[in-house]
């Protein structure tokens, strides 16, 4: 399915840095939400309702017990104490499911079980623990069994206190009402949802699916975390870190893992994965280093076409790739960590490809940052839920914090919500992963500000 917008030439030549924002726009704008699709309810767990849900039958559908206990007339019970309990005559069990009711007539009562329909006859529900429970003795804690005591089902109770008309008894409709809406078309369906959609009886629903995002990291030097480290390696955190974010996004992720800094294996898992990506996503490679292969590995997937655009301008002259009549632009931005950027479609679905960074700081933040967003619009989100949430806290930090300028910087940040504070976690430096671990949030630094003093004000996306 395509998700991806009508793209428009633009001119080339055009080598200036790019801002967050209109890196940001140029991805939202060649996005579009997936088609909607009908899943059943545990499938679309996750998934964004196109359409509003009714009620088609009451709940609850009748007049049931919200307490194990005794149906009984409000009458027959009027004055009922310790001393002088009301004693009844028990004509029948009422179990939750049953079917024929036995009817409650003056001096009578019948068992009856959480859930169960109230029984023609009866006002009100005796909660066990206000009764003898059957048994000729004082208070009952409990109900013995049925099967343990089928006679109980009958014989006497002692009522030792009065009950007012419809006590413990749960109207019908009470909850909702047939031809209410249950469920808006915009809702993300969590568990309450799933649940409510069950009890009014739906097997399936109308959704926009969960994207599938496919995270790939590249560089020869990367090892699989739990085998053994050779000289000059690391361990692949960034695909784990990426497919991690996807699922938190709401994404369904496939986590490729580390491809050799070789164009043609790249070039080939690139192809091999679009047949199971909405959205795919690779970290490293994207700078100017001779081993930097992302780009290299572009240039020629699928069938070359005429020049086509992704945004309202050209990338940073490093590489404007064609691919399928689309163009990957590798950009500079003007933002610390995250400089190099990669963003385009490729393949016959003009599925939509975003290159990070390679560095570990730098791949998140930008995930943060383009592809969550991307995602959540994927979904078919609204606006304001397709970034995450920003407020505005004073910094807390021993002295100030420096910033490039004309660049927008994001540090990793602890936000306190009581104070209204934010406090510096770790360096700056994007290798620092310890730091990212302990961080909830991002300070953002604007580009024309080089030193922030503490008690500054500062914008802070949370990331929790």
């Amino acid at each position: 399915m395509s998700s991806s917008a009508p793209q428009h030439p633009r001119p080339a030549g055009d080598h200036r840095l790019w801002s967050v924002d209109e890196h940001l726009a140029d991805v939202l704008g060649a996005v579009r939400p997936l088609e909607p699709i009908e899943l059943q309810l545990l499938d679309a767990q996750g998934c964004v309702l196109v359409e509003d849900v009714t009620v088609p039958v009451a709940l609850p559908p009748f007049d049931n017990s919200s307490m194990d206990g005794y149906a009984v007339r409000t009458a027959d019970v009027q004055g009922a104490s310790e001393e002088f309990p009301a004693v009844l005559t028990v004509v029948g069990d009422v179990a939750a499911g049953s079917g024929e009711l036995p009817t409650v007539g003056p001096g009578e009562a019948a068992r009856i079980m959480t859930g169960a329909p109230l029984p023609p006859g009866a006002e009100a529900v005796v909660p066990v623990e206000w009764t003898d429970g059957g048994t000729g003795g004082g208070a009952a804690a409990g109900m013995t069994p049925a099967s343990a005591a089928p006679e109980q089902s009958g014989g006497e109770v002692r009522v030792h206190r009065a009950a007012e008309a419809r006590a413990h008894v749960r109207a019908r409709g009470s909850d909702v009402q047939a031809g209410d809406l249950a469920l808006a078309a915009g809702t993300v369906l969590g568990p309450p949802q799933i649940a409510l959609l069950a009890a009014i009886g739906r097997g399936t629903v109308r959704v926009r699916p969960r994207p599938r995002v496919v995270v790939l990291s590249t560089g020869s030097e990367l090892v699989q975390p739990g085998e053994p480290l050779a000289a000059g390696t690391i361990y692949d955190s960034n695909s784990f870190a990426l497919a991690a974010a996807a699922r938190d996004a709401g994404a369904i992720a496939y986590r490729v893992g580390a491809v050799a800094d070789d164009a043609d294996t790249l070039r080939s898992t690139i192809e091999d994965q679009l047949i199971r990506a909405d959205l795919l996503v690779t970290t490293g490679g994207v700078s100017v280093g001779a081993y930097d292969v992302v780009k290299e590995a572009l240039s020629s997937i699928g069938s070359t076409g005429s020049a086509g655009s992704t945004g309202p301008g050209a990338g940073d002259g490093d590489a404007d790739v064609e691919v399928d009549a689309t163009r990957i632009d590798f950009r500079k931005l003007a933002m610390q960590p995250g400089k190099p950027q990669g963003f385009g479609t490729i393949g016959p679905d003009h599925t939509p490809l975003l290159a990070l960074p390679g560095n570990p700081v730098s791949s998140y933040v930008s995930f943060e940052l383009f592809v969550r967003p991307a995602i959540r619009a994927l979904m078919g989100l609204p606006e304001s839920e397709v970034r995450r949430p920003s407020v505005r806290a004073v910094l807390k930090a021993d002295k100030a914090l420096g910033s490039p300028a004309g660049r927008r910087q994001f540090l990793r940040g602890a936000y306190d919500a009581e104070s209204g504070t934010v406090s510096p976690v770790g360096g700056s430096g994007s290798h620092l992963i310890a730091a990212l671990a302990h961080a909830d949030s991002l300070m953002v630094v604007p580009e024309d500000v080089t030193s922030v003093e503490p008690g500054t004000e500062l914008e802070v996306v949370l990331l929790g």
